[in-house]
């Protein structure tokens, strides 16, 4: 059991209260460490900390663009030096298989060095105007940027907005999840080693309610990013509003999987089946739904189960191939959809209920689960069950296929399968969707390309060239030189 500070004003502090927040291996049900438990008092503080930063003629004139990308090259180069640390950490804050957690951790320096290198490339345009005007924009800073952080993916999610943020001279107050604050806080430590100047991170630990609903809220806020539920997403639009302030969303997804006749099928499921047990299917991106194309459904779906049947779950630490739920209420909310999913005569191909696992008594297990015959207007194909549960679907033509796969409120991942070009072309044009896959599902962690959904998966990008849309802002400049 460890005690933990937060991070603020390039200073380890307790929070005001005195209060505390234990974090849980979800592994074992071991408590690892307790956090401070941050609250409005201790955001105020540390958006003050990022608003002097930001205002200091350090940061606004000594700091150079070029300065700002040294830095966040020399953190990639420290996560990959403390790779194993931090990979340990993560499997323990969050219970997915080490070498899921590695691959974070790539990750997380991944979106440091493609930021570093874009710092000093921030650029404005001219503009032809008229005669005797010259008119260019240039491209500033928000100023004090808030990142609301997801309990899933916490060092990458942490990492990919930070760094953009910090790529185009912003300052940052992080909230990470109160379940999973580990990586956050190391990568903290690894900051402090630098010369960033003071106040330019800041680390608040403490529930979304409270310490969350407070940043969101805060005055001196520029921007918000959040990936997390639609209902907490509403909630932090509403509060953003008040102030007035930009949003960045990012809030889940039902994203199906096409498969055609004329696919590759090994190459196919390989990626279905990772695409929704990656991280125990707790994933924004889970190819939760299969949409398989009739001539080859039962074989296809055969394949798929069997392969389900063949994954071994267990503790994270010992690198299975699904670790364990979060947490108790979360694994209870994936065992209510099965059970009314069993109720309405939904057929259980595999899997279905919670696991004993040896290692893990302390841990929620959920075997890898496979459900036919589901109706594509029933709660279970409609709503994010944020577990290891496909749902399975098929089709006879290709406008069958669009439909079921535009048939729901999110749009944030869509693969398709088929070897025909063209049929592969004219559906990723009609799908809605912020990314469309084909014969591909994740392109190696996609750290250059724009990530993010339509309808109530969110809206604006995170990742890529685009993300810096998010942390900048836009002013015109025309200067008459003659008449």
């Amino acid at each position: 059991m460890k005690n933990l500070k937060m991070y603020i004003n390039g200073e380890w502090v307790e929070s005001a209260s005195g209060e505390s927040i234990t974090v849980i291996n979800p592994s074992t049900g071991d408590q690892v460490a307790l956090v401070p438990m941050g609250k409005a008092e201790d955001i105020d503080a540390a958006v003050r900390s990022a608003r002097k930063a930001f205002e200091s003629e350090e940061w606004q004139q000594t700091f150079r663009p070029h300065e700002r990308g040294y830095i966040l090259l020399e953190i990639a180069a420290k996560i990959r030096e403390n790779k194993d640390d931090l990979a340990k950490l993560e499997t323990i804050d969050v219970g997915k298989p080490l070498s899921q957690a590695y691959a974070d951790v790539e990750a997380a320096a991944r979106y440091f060095e493609y930021y570093a290198g874009m710092a000093d490339k921030i650029l404005g345009e001219t503009i032809p105007v008229e005669y005797g005007i010259i008119d260019y924009t240039v491209r500033e800073p928000v100023g004090v940027t808030a990142h609301i952080i997801p309990w899933n993916y916490p060092i990458q999610i942490i990492s990919r907005s930070v760094a953009a943020a910090i790529a185009t001279g912003n300052a940052c107050v992080v909230k990470p999840a109160e379940d999973t604050p580990l990586t956050a806080l190391k990568l903290a430590e690894l900051f402090a080693e630098t010369k960033l100047p003071k106040g330019i991170l800041n680390i608040v630990t403490g529930y979304g309610y409270d310490a969350g609903t407070a940043l969101c809220s805060h005055r001196d806020i520029n921007h918000i990013t959040f990936t997390g539920s639609v209902p907490t997403g509403m909630a932090v639009m509403k509060a953003a509003a008040e102030n007035i302030v930009p949003v960045t969303l990012e809030l889940g997804g039902k994203s199906p999987n096409i498969v055609f006749s004329d696919c590759d099928q090994d190459a196919a499921l390989e990626w279905v089946v990772k695409s929704i047990i990656q991280n125990a299917g707790q994933t924004c991106s889970a190819g939760s739904r299969l949409l398989v194309e009739a001539e080859i459904k039962e074989e296809f779906v055969a394949k798929v189960v069997n392969r389900m049947k063949e994954l071994k779950v267990g503790p994270g630490i010992s690198d299975p191939d699904i670790g364990p739920i979060l947490s108790k209420k979360q694994f209870e909310r994936i065992e209510s959809f099965i059970f009314a999913a069993e109720a309405e005569g939904i057929k259980v191909l595999t899997g279905g209920r919670g696991v004993d696992v040896e290692g893990g008594e302390g841990g929620s297990y959920f075997a890898p689960t496979v459900l036919d015959h589901v109706d594509p207007a029933c709660k279970l194909a409609q709503e994010e069950i944020f577990g290891p549960v496909l749902s399975v679907f098929s089709f006879e033509t290709e406008a069958e296929a669009l439909q079921l796969a535009n048939n729901t409120e999110f749009g944030l991942v869509t693969g398709i399968w088929t070897n025909d070009v063209k049929r592969a072309h004219r559906i990723a044009n009609k799908v809605r969707s912020g990314q469309v896959f084909i014969n591909n599902y994740g392109a190696g962690g996609g750290i250059q390309m724009p990530f993010g959904g339509y309808k109530k998966s969110g809206f604006g990008r995170e990742k890529g060239l685009e993300a810096l849309r998010n942390y900048t802002q836009l002013k015109n400049v025309a200067l008459r030189y003659d008449g």
